[in-house]
């Protein structure tokens, strides 16, 4: 069964039983692209009916829009809240149009449930509409970045709550391997001793580092630019309006919203987009480089360094049997390889905006929406399924350390730089230990080199 709705192009069917209407339709026909459809991202259409229900506020205080029909369109829109209604949002998250689509979808799903809870049937639209209504005083031109913005907020607590979760499991594990000490590398070689609890305590240290930089960049999406309608002139919104769904979007929301100071310039900014794709990216630069570390420490488990073990959490190959694969950071620094070119995506389309639109947000909303999801399932799997189940093989670290020609560096000091690399030199070209031959050629007592070989005086852990 199906119903006729009609736009300036021609009649269509829509199904009966549907809540979008004709220009959802059209999307739902010209835009079979990515496949991942609005409804994929509950939060971002959460926001939108957040920023509908803003509007309605502001109209109707402004004395624009009747009572029946803005007590309608907020019940409506806390309806859409509750995620009732979110397999109504069919749209292709790419679409041409600058997000017009999307901002149809939310005003035809808002406009049909409001129709009946007012009395009336779909597609009556004399008694509400979405173009007169829901979308009274907006454009697409921000009504959709500002749903954007708030989507992004609304996802971004979770990132941050997980973020918080990860950087508590690093640190409860640098603190239970605090005592294990090992052999710091740099290129690739025998550096100084260390322990293993200093090397999560840092990965704790440089994650800390990140809730302030997502915090910073994703306070950028408070300014918003309601009021500007089509070009930023404020055309078809009353005086004030601006102002007003700034605050009324603060009340229902908690976060700090403020209209742009310059109409015009935010309409066609996107820099805030940028800013925060910048975050992301960098979050998942850092994740990657703690998983490649956490693959070398863990490499082997007979050739390789093998100073950790990574929880077994599958079998590792189809024709080598007991092969145990570091499957969960190598499925971490994939995701983090697909923010990277997002962010890629944000800049050129950011880049790409002409005159008063940048008529490329979609791919922005998506890539951006995308990154979030990515990064947070990331951030999870690697806590759950790696990190906490982390253990260390002691005796194998502390015997690369008494072995390693780094600990001639500890030394250096007390038998001075050409003893050092004498001492160096020869084990290098025996294979001796450091240990043993610095007893050998009495150059320091056993209480004085077990002293200055104590993981205390080396590491400087108490």
């Amino acid at each position: 069964m199906s119903r006729i709705e009609n736009d300036l192009i021609s009649s269509l069917p829509v199904p009966d039983n549907a809540y979008y209407g004709i220009h959802t339709q059209r999307a739902i026909n010209n835009f079979n692209i990515s496949g991942i459809k609005l409804s994929h991202y509950p939060q971002f259409i959460k926001a939108l009916a957040y920023v509908k229900w803003a509007a309605a506020e502001a109209n109707y205080e402004l004395g624009v829009l009747d009572k029946d029909i803005h007590d309608a369109i907020i019940e409506a829109c806390k309806k859409v809240i509750e995620g009732d209604y979110n397999d109504q949002f069919p749209s292709d998250m790419l679409q041409g149009g600058a997000g017009t689509s999307t901002n149809m979808n939310i005003n035809e799903v808002v406009t049909n449930i409001a129709l009946e809870i007012m009395g009336h049937k779909k597609g009556e639209y004399q008694y509400c509409s979405p173009y007169d209504h829901v979308n009274l005083s907006q454009s697409t031109n921000d009504a959709y970045p500002t749903g954007v913005k708030l989507g992004i907020l609304f996802y971004n607590e979770m990132i941050e709550d997980t973020l918080i979760e990860l950087i508590t499991a690093l640190k409860e594990k640098g603190d239970e391997l605090k005592h294990v000490v090992t052999m710091g590398r740099t290129h690739l070689q025998d550096a100084i001793p260390m322990t293993l609890g200093q090397q999560f305590d840092a990965y704790a240290a440089t994650l800390e580092k990140e809730k302030t930089s997502l915090r910073q960049s994703v306070n950028l999406c408070l300014e918003i630019n309601m009021g500007a309608t089509a070009v930023g002139t404020g055309l078809n919104a009353i005086p004030g309006y601006d102002a007003l769904c700034a605050k009324n979007l603060t009340r229902l929301t908690r976060f700090n919203f403020t209209p742009a100071k310059n109409l015009v310039e935010a309409t066609s900014n996107t820099g805030s987009f940028v800013a925060y794709s910048s975050a992301l990216k960098k979050l998942a630069t850092k994740l990657s480089k703690i998983c490649n570390d956490l693959r070398i420490l863990a490499s082997g488990p007979r050739c390789g360094v093998h100073e950790i073990n990574l929880p077994p959490m599958q079998a590792g190959s189809s024709i080598m049997p007991g092969k145990v694969n570091p499957v969960i950071p190598e499925v971490v620094s994939q995701t983090c390889f697909r923010v990277l070119a997002n962010d890629f995506a944000v800049t050129m389309a950011s880049e790409a905006g002409q005159l008063q639109l940048n008529v490329m947000e979609p791919i922005i909303t998506y890539t951006l929406l995308e990154s979030q999801n990515l990064l947070n399932n990331a951030m999870v799997c690697l806590r759950k399924n790696c990190i906490e189940g982390i253990t260390a093989n002691e005796e194998h670290c502390k015997n690369l350390v008494m072995n390693s020609i780094g600990l001639v560096t500890a030394l250096n000091p007390y038998i001075g730089y050409e003893n050092s690399t004498a001492i160096a030199k020869e084990a290098l070209e025996t294979g001796a230990n450091v240990y043993n031959l610095v007893l050998k050629k009495n150059i320091l007592s056993k209480d004085d080199l077990d002293r200055i070989l104590n993981p205390e005086n080396m590491t400087g852990i108490k």
